[in-house]
């Protein structure tokens, strides 16, 4: 029985940014550097806020700060005082942005959803597997908003926020039967909002991209590099040609194509 091939929004950024860097991570399986570091504000933030839009009653027009606190405390036991302290702060100034001035607070379609759906070219299906944090109605469509808990905001390039809207339009679209209008990214400790309309124009540039990846995938023709300013920071630079004249021999993994393509419905 044949297994779809998973793919993810990211999966999809890194291939139409160096095809040669996805083979090398998602194709051999080679590690990247572990990031060291405490995630437990972000989380402790995400979950918070998912309660907050999820579990309000929704019979009054909005909320009071005393729910949002209510939602963090129940969501920071394991942080140090001074994480429970600028949490709280933070939800605090996003109370003040985005919840006090609505005159009343809408009930999202979903929080911290996971959705999938399936896209088959060249003969291989595709499934579309992803998250995203919360999901609002729009009038004529779908606003899907992922917030950004990070100190130092880094956006992706237009570029690729055109295939991560690409990705959720074909993924939402089956799942909801509508369209995805906007993905909005949201800074938490900023309290700013970008938003970024979406078309199905961002959708059939998603096939596209697919459709190239599953020629590779089919054929095992050459996985090229595509030099840019982001080498410098490309955690495989020591074996790309691309990068040195004399690069190092890629490490074993103990995967091989014959392995990988076995999966695939060919």
């Amino acid at each position: 029985m044949a297994t779809s091939y998973q793919i993810t929004a990211t999966k999809i950024q890194t291939y139409h940014r160096c095809p040669q860097s996805y083979y090398f991570r998602y194709e051999l399986g080679l590690k990247t550097p572990a990031f060291f570091g405490s995630a437990a504000l972000g989380t402790a933030l995400h979950q918070s806020l998912a309660k907050i839009h999820r579990d309000w009653h929704y019979l009054d027009p909005l909320p009071q700060m005393d729910w949002l606190l209510q939602c963090w405390q129940e969501r920071s036991t394991n942080l140090s005082p001074g994480q429970v302290t600028e949490g709280q702060e933070i939800l605090e100034r996003y109370y003040q942005n985005f919840i006090a001035p609505e005159t009343a607070l809408k009930r999202p379609l979903a929080v911290e959803g996971r959705i999938k759906g399936y896209l088959r070219v060249e003969n291989l299906e595709f499934l579309l597997w992803g998250r995203y944090d919360r999901l609002d109605y729009l009038e004529d469509g779908l606003e899907l908003i992922e917030y950004k808990s990070n100190k130092e905001l880094k956006l992706p390039t237009l570029e690729e926020i055109d295939l991560q809207i690409g990705f959720y339009y074909l993924a939402l679209e089956q799942r909801y039967q509508e369209s995805l209008r906007q993905l909005s990214l949201l800074s938490l400790r900023t309290c700013e909002k970008m938003s970024f309309d979406a078309s199905a124009d961002h959708k059939e540039w998603v096939e596209a991209t697919v459709s190239q990846l599953a020629l590779r995938l089919r054929t095992d023709e050459v996985w090229e590099a595509t030099p840019s300013e982001g080498c410098a920071r490309c955690h495989y630079a020591r074996y790309c040609q691309a990068v040195s004249e004399h690069p190092e021999p890629l490490p074993e993994t103990g995967r091989t194509r014959g392995q990988i393509q076995l999966v695939l419905d060919l």
